[in-house]
């Protein structure tokens, strides 16, 4: 399992990717420190180290930001963030952390992209290690410092494939980097002071500290060049001062590590009797032979060396194959996973879209309806109103006729009290003109009439008139 911690000298500014308008592709300069879990016996990816974190540990600076893009095709519509990281003090490569969506699609590229050349007329190959965790800061100190359980591993892709693949978890490599290897020499602007130092044919290096050129150790992190413990030990005092635990011998270039105290250059013992043997062989480059290591025909070393490489590739191509196969195993089941899961998402959209334009008119006719009862709650409120009113003038009309009733009830009393006086006055004068004898009345007395009857005609009248005037 790996970690990384880099070092910023600045914040995340997006990326203006032509190809890709993706708002998650971002950019940073600062210097990336890489870490290597010190309690799993490799560094090989397995299911429990893997993770949706990916760290592309130096793709060449020929390749811009664009062109990474497209040398990811389709899969990066799988990442939901990548970061390129350039360091300034780092011509030649930059680095690139990629965060995937889920598990599948970060094993797919892996399996994909893990050894694959950026361009096939080109040395440099993509190399990808799962990460456990991305840290940045703004603190050298704290950057620089391994997490506890961790050492810290060279960030130079040609020095990590000089390491043994359980030590970088870089698994497929056909050289092993020596002096003059045509696959070094191919790549310029060399940014890595371990790479010049073995690159430097014409001048002898010496020890930073005492000067001396014997028993020369080069710090595979950060170029410290030192003498060996049989000299004045200046290099092993470098890494318990530093921390750094992976040393080159420049005369056998073998990798030598502190913390576990044996050698880890790859395929560095010979698996026909378990001894060390030297480098100085055949480099087993695609290239061809490099014919610069002094290699003698009929040396036993050399041969058992030859023969311990094949069989390391043989297995670590087995290996590949196994993992690779398990992976698209993987990979093609969550494909039918997700045939199945957009087949059945299809499925439902189309049900959904049904049911919501059902819902839809069924919300239209409703609303209609909705309405045309609020049209006729208007109508029927108004016609209450037209009610009360024609029920109000009804009543003051039926009043009114009461009242003109009773009116004319008085006036036909009072006209036939006036019509009995009348008529009794009337029959008084004419018994007063037949009467012949008018002594009989002149010797007659007068009697009053009856108060009774003439109080009783003249209340009537005033109560008929009390109520003409009410």
């Amino acid at each position: 399992m790996f970690a990384l911690r880099v070092h910023s000298v600045d914040d995340n500014h997006s990326l203006s990717i032509s190809s890709n308008p993706n708002p998650n592709l971002g950019e940073r300069r600062g210097m990336v420190h890489l870490f290597r879990s010190l309690s799993l016996a490799t560094a090989l990816p397995r299911t429990t180290s893997r993770t949706t974190l990916i760290f592309v540990v130096a793709v060449p600076n020929y390749l811009s930001s664009d062109d990474f893009i497209r040398f990811c095709g389709s899969h990066i519509d799988e990442v939901s963030e990548l970061l390129v990281i350039r360091n300034d003090a780092v011509e030649d490569r930059y680095s690139v952390v990629i965060k995937f969506i889920n598990q599948l699609y970060a094993d797919a590229f892996y399996c994909i992209f893990n050894g694959k050349r950026f361009s096939p007329g080109e040395a440099e190959v993509c190399h990808l290690l799962f990460m456990l965790s991305a840290e940045y800061t703004e603190s050298a100190d704290f950057a620089c410092t391994p997490p506890s359980g961790f050492t810290e591993l060279p960030t130079c892709p040609v020095c990590l494939e000089r390491l043994d693949q359980d030590t970088s978890g870089i698994l497929n490599t056909l050289c092993d980097h020596s002096f003059q290897c045509p696959c070094i020499s191919k790549r310029t602007n060399l940014s890595c002071q371990v790479c010049q130092f073995c690159q430097q044919q014409d001048e002898k290096p010496t020890c930073f500290v005492c000067g001396t050129s014997e028993n020369l150790w080069v710090c595979m992190i950060c170029g410290f060049a030192g003498c060996g413990r049989y000299k004045e030990g200046h290099a092993i005092r470098h890494w318990k001062d530093a921390h750094h635990s992976y040393s080159l011998d420049l005369e056998k270039q073998q990798v030598w590590d502190y913390v576990g105290d044996n050698f880890v250059h790859r395929l560095n013992q010979s698996k026909a009797d378990g001894k060390l043997a030297m480098m100085d062989s055949r480099c087993m480059s695609t290239e061809g032979d490099c014919g610069t290591y002094g290699c003698t025909d009929d040396s036993g070393i050399s041969a058992a060396l030859f023969s311990s490489k094949v069989e390391a590739i043989v297995d670590e191509y087995n290996h590949l194959l196994a993992t690779e196969m398990e992976t698209q195993r993987q990979y093609y089941e969550s494909q039918l996973l997700e045939a199945k899961a957009k087949r059945e998402s299809s499925v439902l959209e189309a049900v959904e879209k049904a049911v919501t334009s059902k819902m839809q008119d069924i919300q239209n006719e409703l609303e209609k309806c909705l309405e045309e009862k609020k049209a006729v709650s208007d109508i029927n409120q108004k016609l209450i109103k037209n009610q009360d009113l024609c029920r109000k003038k009804v009543k003051e009309i039926e009043e009114r006729e009461i009242l003109a009733i009773r009116s004319k009830d008085e006036k036909i009393l009072d006209l036939e009290e006036q019509i009995r006086d009348l008529t009794v006055y009337i029959e008084a004068q004419k018994t007063l003109h037949h009467m012949t004898d008018s002594n009989d009345i002149k010797g007659g007395t007068l009697l009053p009439v009856p108060s009774n009857q003439s109080s009783s005609t003249n209340t009537k009248r005033h109560s008929k008139s009390n109520r003409r005037r009410h």
